[in-house]
């Protein structure tokens, strides 16, 4: 997708909720850092982001999550996603995702913006994308 195509649809899917499209597309680059272990669409080191707003901690099918995050009883809302991606290792104690966490609030948000929107893209929505 172009960056004028994906910059249309941030516009388009802009949420009540206030985040702007350069929140997005701000979030869109914090997740490049991601990409080193988490795709969208499909499981790498670590799951998949498609659908993960909303979805329970630990339940990607066929995705070998350590016991810690079976057990965590978190659901991926934008609180819990704030306080994880902040510190991993401290929220899920036993996690086996090792990243030290995301130390500016400001970028946390923003990428929780991108991965609330992902979810309607054409990778997350397309034949290929995991079922919600």
């Amino acid at each position: 997708m172009s960056t004028a195509r994906w910059a249309l649809l941030c516009i388009l899917t802009t949420s009540a909720a206030g985040h702007a499209a350069q929140d997005v597309l701000a979030g869109k680059q914090v997740y490049a850092r991601c990409a080193a272990c988490h795709a969208l669409a499909y499981d790498r080191v670590g799951p998949r982001h498609c659908g993960v707003v909303g979805r329970r901690a630990g339940s990607v099918p066929g995705y070998a999550y350590s016991s810690a995050m079976k057990n965590s009883g978190l659901t991926w809302d934008e609180k819990t996603l704030e306080r994880f991606l902040a510190q991993p290792m401290k929220v899920v104690p036993g996690t086996t995702m090792t990243y030290d966490g995301i130390p500016d609030s400001g970028e946390r948000s923003d990428l929780i913006a991108y991965l609330r929107h992902a979810a309607d893209t054409p990778e997350c929505r397309g034949p290929a994308a995991p079922p919600r």
